[in-house]
C-alpha cells in the first residue's frame, strides 16, 4: 500500500549495491536539481550479482528498511539486479512510489532498435532472471523481436576498482561482447548501472552502428512524471540537498564518484544494515 501521507519536500532514496546507481543520480541532478536525494551504495556486499536470490532479497529489504525510515517520497532500484530478482518484496516493503530499471531499459531499446536484433549484458543474477526478455516480450507487440543475452560478472568489480579504461578490461569486454556482437544487434543494453561507467569503452568495442542504452535517463525522466502527476516535485527553491551513505569504503566511494560526477561530494557515511 503507498503511503499517499508522504511530503513534496521529501527526499528521492535511491540505491544500489554500490557505485553504479551515481548514473541514476547524475541524471536526477540534471533533470530534477531541486530534489533532495539520499544514496545508498552497499559496498560492503557488492557484487550482488553473483549471489543467491534469496540473499538479494534479503540486502534489498534491509535499504528499503533504512530509506522508508528517513522518509524518502520516491524509491529508485538503480540495480538491475535487485529489480529483476527482488522487485516484489521490495515493493511489499516500500509504501511509496517505486521505479526500476529493466522496464526503462526494454522500453528505450525497443524504440531504437532498426533491425529488431537487441543485445543485453547483465550480472549472472539478472541474465537468470530472464526478466529482460520478460519486459521486452511485455512491449514488443509485433513478435520479430530477437533478443541476445551474455552475463558478464566480471566487469561490477572493474568499475567498483575504478578501472574504466584499463587495458585489462578492454581484453575481458572483448571477450564478453564477441558472440553478441557476432548476432548483428543493432542495441545493446547495458543491464547493469555500473555498466555506463564503461560506456565510452564498450562503443568502442561494438562500433558506432550499435546504440548503447542507459537507463538512467528514462529513470530519472519516469521520476518526474510521477512527482509531477502525484504533485509531489519539491517546491522549495533553495539549494538540493545530497545525501551518500555507504556499508564500507567511503573514500574510494568518493575519488571514483566524484570522477564520474564531475564535482565534489559531500561527506560520505557509513552505515551498518
Amino acid at each position: 500500500m503507498l503511503d499517499i501521507s508522504s511530503s513534496p519536500v521529501g527526499p528521492i532514496g535511491i540505491f544500489d549495491s554500490g557505485i553504479g546507481g551515481l548514473t541514476v543520480v547524475k541524471a536526477l541532478m540534471a533533470l530534477l536539481p531541486g530534489e533532495d536525494l539520499i544514496y545508498v551504495g552497499d559496498t560492503a556486499r557488492v557484487p550482488y550479482g553473483v549471489k543467491s536470490p534469496e540473499t538479494i532479497r534479503r540486502y534489498a529489504g534491509e535499504i528499503t528498511e533504512f530509506l522508508i525510515g528517513r522518509g524518502v517520497k520516491l524509491l529508485i532500484v538503480a540495480c538491475n539486479t535487485m529489480s529483476a530478482v527482488a522487485r516484489d518484496s521490495i515493493s511489499a516493503l516500500a509504501r511509496v512510489p517505486l521505479i526500476d530499471v529493466i522496464e526503462a531499459g526494454a522500453a528505450c531499446a525497443l524504440a531504437q532498435t532498426r533491425n529488431n536484433r537487441i543485445g543485453i549484458i547483465g550480472t549472472p543474477a539478472t541474465i537468470n532472471s530472464k526478466a529482460y526478455l520478460a519486459a521486452i516480450g511485455r512491449f514488443d507487440g509485433s513478435g520479430e523481436i530477437r533478443a541476445f543475452s551474455r552475463a558478464c560478472p566480471l566487469f561490477v568489480p572493474l568499475v567498483e576498482e575504478g578501472w574504466l579504461d584499463h587495458r585489462v578490461t578492454r581484453l575481458i569486454a572483448q571477450e564478453y561482447l564477441a558472440s553478441i556482437i557476432d548476432e548483428d544487434i543493432d542495441v545493446l543494453i547495458l543491464g547493469c548501472t555500473h555498466y555506463p561507467l564503461l560506456k565510452p569503452l564498450l562503443q568502442n568495442i561494438v562500433g558506432p552502428g550499435v546504440a548503447l542504452i542507459d537507463s538512467a535517463q528514462a529513470v530519472a525522466e519516469n521520476a518526474r512524471r510521477q512527482l509531477q502527476a502525484l504533485q509531489m516535485l519539491n517546491p522549495a527553491s533553495g539549494k538540493a540537498q545530497r545525501d551518500f551513505f555507504v556499508t564500507d569504503a567511503p573514500d574510494h566511494f568518493r575519488r571514483v564518484g566524484e570522477a564520474f560526477l564531475g564535482q565534489e561530494l559531500p561527506q560520505v557515511r557509513v552505515i551498518s544494515l
